[in-house]
Order: structure tokens, then sequence, then C-alpha cells
């Protein structure tokens, strides 16, 4: 037990200096060249993760700024996957305890952040279009309109697919910022910004099964005044075309 105890503390030592090299010294009888390649390589596979997954975010900091945040989190946070492509959403997380903590990030930064995150997991997604019973030839407004599983609405704050080294908003607008995430049939995952009628129709249709494209449009006008139903329908017979030409739907039910 002795020995077993001795390794393991040989092993956090060693971990915590790989994590924390300034401030946690190695563990003696270990030559400086032998560790000092374990420590780089552990902090250039780190970084490469994360600047790889949040390619806007590392624009936005110098060189010895973005060194700082990511030993940060190499030194703060515990991973809770061994799997590589789950690397993005734990540099998130750490995004959001440190927001919580009250730390002076940019304001719009976790937004960005998961915006960033968004796109490469629905690249990673497994759900396969093919397998959905569909017609992709039929008319959308008069059949039941199917939702790619691949597609998915999202609302922030910030405008953050505007945010770049030259554009950093101190304030979040008025209104929020709506965008329509789609993995298409070549893979290619695209945004797309929206406005609220639309978030809405596709979030209505996400949980129809039975009414045609017309008819849930009709329901989703209900809610407004004569007046401006009338107006929105012509809109919104257009977005059910749009949404079709951007994978959005995938087609309709087979009759």
């Amino acid at each position: 037990m002795r020995d077993l105890n001795a390794t393991q503390d040989m092993q956090f030592r060693f971990t915590a200096h790989l994590r924390d090299p300034a401030h946690a010294p190695a563990p003696a009888g270990i030559e400086e060249r032998r560790i000092g390649v374990y420590r780089d390589l552990v902090y250039a596979n780190m970084e490469s993760f994360i600047s790889s997954n949040f390619p806007v975010i590392r624009t936005l900091y110098a060189d010895a700024e973005w060194e700082s945040l990511a030993r940060e989190f190499l030194r703060e946070h515990r991973c809770h996957t061994p799997l590589f492509p789950e690397f993005g959403r734990e540099f998130l997380r750490w995004l959001e305890t440190r927001q919580e903590q009250g730390h002076d990030d940019p304001p719009f930064l976790l937004e960005l952040a998961h915006y960033e995150w968004a796109e490469l997991a629905l690249s990673l997604d497994e759900a396969d279009i093919d397998s959905l019973p569909h017609d992709p030839h039929g008319d959308v407004r008069t059949r039941v309109p199917v939702v790619s599983p691949l597609a998915c609405v999202l609302a922030y704050h910030f405008p953050v697919h505007r945010i770049s080294p030259h554009f950093r908003p101190a304030e979040a607008p008025a209104e929020p910022t709506l965008l329509l995430l789609v993995r298409g049939r070549d893979d290619a995952v695209r945004f797309h910004e929206i406005n609220a009628l639309s978030a809405l129709l596709i979030e209505r249709l996400q949980r129809n099964a039975r009414a045609s494209g017309s008819e849930c449009l009709a329901a989703l006008l209900a809610d407004y005044d004569t007046a401006t139903a009338a107006n929105l329908r012509a809109a919104g017979e257009a977005m059910l075309r749009e949404l079709k030409e951007r994978e959005a739907i995938l087609g309709t039910l087979p009759e």
C-alpha cells in the first residue's frame, strides 16, 4: 500500500506540474529535458484543439493574452471526457464557470463560444437524414413538411456571427440575434440569419406531425390580428420555400 500511495503521489505531482508548471514544481528525480517534452506536448495539444475549435475567439487575443487564457483553462478545468471531439464542450463549460465567477471577459464571449461550438457539434452529429422517410420533391405548402434533424434555431443576445477583431460590441443590442444552423446533404454546415417569425415557424414545424405547411403557418398567424396575419401570409409562404431550399426542410411525408 505504501508503494501504491507513493506512485499515486508521484502521478499527482507530475500531472499538477504539467497543468501549472509555473506554480507546481516537478517531482524530484526527473530530468528537466524529459519532463519538458511532456510539458510542451500537453500544452501544445490542448492549445491546438481550442484554437481550431474556436477560431474567431482566437483572433480576438494577442499571442501572449491567448497563451494566458489557454494556460488558465489547462490549470483550472477538469475535463469530464477523454474524447477529443468533446474538448470544445469542455472549454465552453469552463467559460460558463468564468462568467458565473464574474471574470472580466468580453460580454459576448460565452455566446460566441457557443456559436462556434454549435458548428462543430452539428458537423459531428450522427443523424442520418436519408434514413427519414420523405419526398424531396413534395410541396411543403400542401403536404406535411419533414424538418431535418440537422437543423436548429439558435438565439443570442449578441450578433455573434459578426464578431471579429474589428467588431467587439460592449453591449447587447435591443433585438436578439436569431440564427438557423443547418447541415446539408453535402455535410457542409451553414448559418442563416432569420427573423422571429421564421424562428417560430421552424419550431412549430419541428413539433408538427400531421398538418401541412400552410396549415402550420395559418395556426401561427392565428395569434396575430387579421390585418397583420394577411400581410404576413405571403412572407410565410416564401419562408416555407426558402427553408426547403436551405435544406432545413428535407421535403414532405410520402403519400
